[in-house]
């Protein structure tokens, strides 16, 4: 049931944070599946045993795939699903612990953290790079 409740948190939270960004109406619904199937693949990379460097991984490369996906199907640019969609991926409650362990005077914690964050942040970066170079290259040789 918290599975179900988290995926459904993810699509609300995309749907809605879409909305701040002003997005287009007829993309918001869009946006807020992209970001459920963005949770899906991080919630149950976690419930497999995944840690949170690979299954934000494994759920970057998820809503890349769908916002390059989406982006094709409704002759859209890939912005439009990609930067309301990873917001589940983004890795705010480790930036929040950094700046909570510095304040609390527990530098190996922070720190702990801050590699994790930085770990997480990359791996977002590169799940977007090798999922956008994938389809540049997937285009290339259609129109060959």
């Amino acid at each position: 049931m918290m599975f179900v409740l988290g995926v459904l948190g993810c699509f609300a939270a995309v749907s809605a944070f879409a909305i701040i960004l002003e997005t287009p109406r007829k993309y918001v619904l869009h946006d807020g599946i992209v970001g459920g199937i963005g949770g899906f693949v991080y919630l149950l990379s976690i419930q497999m045993g995944q840690d949170v460097v690979m299954a934000s991984f494994l759920s970057a490369l998820a809503i890349a795939l769908m916002s390059h996906t989406f982006a094709r199907i409704f002759k859209a640019p890939v912005t439009i699903f990609l930067i309301a969609g990873i917001l589940p991926t983004v890795p705010g409650a480790g930036m929040y612990r950094i700046v909570y362990y510095l304040i609390a005077n527990d530098s190996e914690r922070s720190s702990y953290y801050l590699v994790q964050t930085l770990e997480v942040a990359g791996v977002i970066a590169l799940a977007i790079f090798i999922m956008d170079s994938i389809f540049k290259v997937r285009i290339k040789k259609t129109e060959s």
